[in-house]
């Protein structure tokens, strides 16, 4: 004989649990979409790395002003193509010196630019000192900067150029017309791109036909070729920030048909949907569909894509710089750095006129890869379904 299962409603009846109810309670909560992209972004430590670089970078050309002992258009005329600094730590008599000193130098050989130390003249590195008068941001002003030497001395970690300029002050500087020309061309472009590529896939027929065919020509003319045909119709004697800004127009002119082509494909997909038949039903305006419904969820693509494209946008103000019809002199940016080192001269006596931009050149490019590697995988959705099964 079979006793009856106990009524759940009797406070006296033993307490059973029901399987389903059981596992339900140990099931692990579902996870955040930003949880399940962290995780998969710190399976990439090249990504880490690079995102790092990219901050740092950019965190210092913000506060270029203080980070940098001098103005990026000062001039000592005794000191042209001076070679880097060395820091020492013991003096010629043999002591130990926590604080890392420079030694005066003179020049030894002027038609080589040779200069030598002078032993007797240690000048200590000191921090937050005073110096010339800066503006940060356009809020902050103050002549605090973050090192310097006493004694009306000089320190050049970097070197100097052909003008006595110091060349780690330049690159600051510099770093904040070559870095932020990818994210204003990048924000430029992208925002057109998703814009035209949107209405094209979206609303088809002429407009669609008028889109494509203007993102064709774009792209089959040479983007170096059309950047200096656009340059040339500015005049080359702008002041530096009406240049900038040509450049940036000019970048992210010729940026956003590549996008916009990729966009018009994924909105022809995206459009067949449920919830954009039901937004139609509904009688929700074509503008908002596109921009409320369908482009965010190109997102995860577009991210990855710009991220990518920064390279581009760096690159190509480097060599409108570097060809003399972009940033021009005393600005400072990367392009222009390096047009310092293009002789053959420069090259074989002043290494460091070409190390110094080419570098942050290098390091910031492969930076921006390695972050857009890492965000695509991150990312990617078959990714982190495999990853979470």
């Amino acid at each position: 004989m079979t006793s009856a299962p106990p009524d759940r409603h009797d406070p006296l009846a033993p307490l059973v649990l029901d399987p389903a109810e059981s596992r339900a309670d140990t099931a692990t909560p579902p996870e955040s979409p930003t949880t399940i992209f962290w995780r998969q972004l710190k399976k990439s430590p090249l990504a880490i790395i690079g995102g790092s670089v990219l901050l740092l970078f950019y965190l210092l050309a913000i506060v270029a002003p203080f980070v940098a002992p001098y103005p990026e258009e000062e001039m000592d005329r005794r000191r042209y193509f001076h070679p880097p600094h060395s820091l020492h730590l013991i003096d010629r008599q043999g002591s130990f010196h926590l604080r890392p000193f420079v030694r005066e130098t003179r020049l030894a050989n002027p038609q080589q630019f040779r200069y030598e130390d002078i032993e007797t003249e240690e000048r200590p590195l000191r921090f937050f000192v005073r110096g010339a008068s800066y503006t940060m941001l356009g809020l902050v002003s103050s002549n605090l900067h973050l090192f310097g030497v006493d004694n009306g001395s000089r320190v050049y970690l970097l070197g100097t150029d052909s003008f006595g300029r110091d060349e780690f002050s330049r690159l600051l500087y510099g770093g904040q017309v070559s870095l932020t020309v990818g994210l204003v061309g990048i924000l430029i472009s992208f925002s057109l791109g998703l814009l035209l590529g949107g209405i094209s896939g979206y609303v088809g027929g002429a407009t669609d036909s008028v889109i494509m065919r203007s993102t064709e020509l774009l792209l089959s003319i040479p983007s170096l070729y059309l950047i200096i045909a656009l340059r040339a119709v500015f005049p080359i004697d702008l002041p530096s920030q009406q240049v900038y800004l040509g450049i940036v127009a000019i970048l992210a002119f010729i940026g956003w048909a590549g996008l916009a082509r990729v966009i018009r494909g994924l909105v022809l997909s995206i459009r067949r949907n449920e919830y954009v038949t039901a937004a139609e039903a509904l009688g929700v305006s074509r503008f908002r569909i596109i921009t409320r419904h369908i482009l965010p969820n190109t997102w995860s693509f577009v991210i990855v894509a710009a991220t990518i494209s920064v390279p581009g946008y760096i690159l190509g103000e480097v060599v409108l710089s570097f060809l003399g019809v972009g940033v021009q002199e005393p600005a400072a940016s990367w392009g222009n750095m390096l047009n310092q080192a293009r002789s053959l001269r420069a090259l074989t006596s002043f290494p460091w006129l070409l190390y110094v931009p080419g570098v942050a050149i290098f390091l910031t490019v492969m930076a921006f890869n390695f972050l857009g590697d890492g965000l695509r995988d991150a990312l990617d959705p078959r990714r982190v379904t495999g990853g979470t099964s």
